[in-house]
């Protein structure tokens, strides 16, 4: 196996009596795609967040391309912190500015380049996007799958190694998800990128997917392919593949229906 361009170490995180992860360990290679699933709650969004370098853990260590991502030299991870694209769940669009400005922007305030290339690197960036022509539009003016594209054009103007996609295809209708599915694995092709993706989608892990953490109250369940998962004997991963509700629900569900039945 190649060495994993991240590395996470026994990560734990602590919201004041809460444990939120409980020592998480996880390998993730280049040039995969690597899907963090899991139900509401189960600390998927904070993991990504400490990835992504906008909280530090309580405890645990992430190495990112070898590099100590939450100890390590600031003027590194600053450095490689260019190198990572981010894709917000509802898009994080500038409002007051047009798409192309929005695209336009990490080029402006982290390179030197002239404003002649940085408008042709724009215009590059949302044609791979089907946004060729949407340049001078504002985000209110799109729709929802638009403005995901167009934060895709965005999370993409640095020619990132990394791109994280925090919900990709949440609150899009099923024939407009799995585009930017196929969007996702056309671009992984076309940069040759690592990208992490946090969902709870099971459609888009069946079309994205070359691997898999299932993370439950905090804890990774299990690590493998999507065949692995499928063929997996544990009760959890069942329930998760099958969408069967737990116990609790099912008792409060009948109480439910037990008040409102005659």
């Amino acid at each position: 196996m190649p060495e994993p361009i991240i590395d996470i170490q026994n990560l734990h995180t602590r919201y004041g009596k809460r444990d939120v992860l409980k020592g998480v360990n996880l390998e993730i290679f280049p040039h995969e795609t690597f899907v963090i699933l899991g139900r509401s709650g189960c600390g998927k969004s904070t993991l990504l967040r400490h990835l992504v370098g906008l909280d530090k853990p309580s405890a645990g260590e992430i190495y990112i391309k070898g590099k100590d991502w939450i100890n390590g030299d600031a003027a590194l991870i600053h450095h490689t912190k260019k190198k990572i694209g981010m894709l917000f769940q509802n898009g994080a669009l500038f409002n007051s500015m047009t798409i192309g400005d929005n695209v336009a922007l990490p080029l402006r305030e982290h390179t030197s380049l002239e404003e002649s290339t940085i408008q042709i690197m724009m215009r590059m960036k949302l044609e791979l996007v089907g946004l060729a022509e949407f340049e001078n539009y504002y985000p209110s003016q799109l729709s929802g799958g638009m403005k995901k594209r167009a934060a895709l054009a965005r999370a993409l103007a640095m020619d990132p190694e990394l791109l994280f996609c925090d919900e990709p295809s949440a609150g899009l209708d099923p024939i407009v998800a799995v585009g930017i599915d196929h969007l996702i694995l056309k671009l992984k092709k076309a940069f040759n990128m690592t990208i992490i993706v946090v969902t709870h989608e099971l459609a888009s892990v069946f079309e994205i997917a070359d691997r898999i953490a299932l993370l439950e109250q905090g804890k990774v369940l299990f690590v493998g392919t999507l065949e692995e998962m499928q063929n997996s004997d544990l009760a959890q991963v069942k329930q998760f593949l099958e969408r069967q509700p737990d116990d609790e629900s099912m008792n409060r569900d009948h109480y439910v229906r037990s008040l409102i039945e005659p």
